[in-house]
């Protein structure tokens, strides 16, 4: 797929970046580079290829979900300028 000049202007514009006129075949080139170079990996035969998250076979070593900290929380409401109903009260940032 080759994109031409009035593609990457569209492109720019609904991006909201402005795009010199001197770049304009610069960006047309390179996005067409890119664009075949999706279309070559996509005709890559991956159909016995597992998917995965990760390339390598590691595994995180987890531990046990347990409390280990007292619970302070009347304590640092106490000390708090303004709790209502076991929450903290902020202002208000967004109007």
């Amino acid at each position: 797929m080759a994109l031409d000049r009035s593609d990457v202007e569209k492109i720019a514009h609904l991006a909201r970046l402005a795009v010199s006129e001197e770049d304009i075949r610069a960006y047309t080139c390179s996005l067409t580079d890119i664009l075949k170079f999706v279309e070559q990996m996509d005709s890559a035969d991956v159909v016995d290829v597992t998917p995965m998250a990760h390339p390598l076979d590691a595994v995180q070593r987890l531990r046990e979900d347990e409390v280990r900290e007292v619970n302070q929380r009347e304590k640092f409401q106490s000390i708090a300028p303004q709790v209502e109903a076991g929450l903290y009260l902020v202002p208000r940032v967004i109007e």
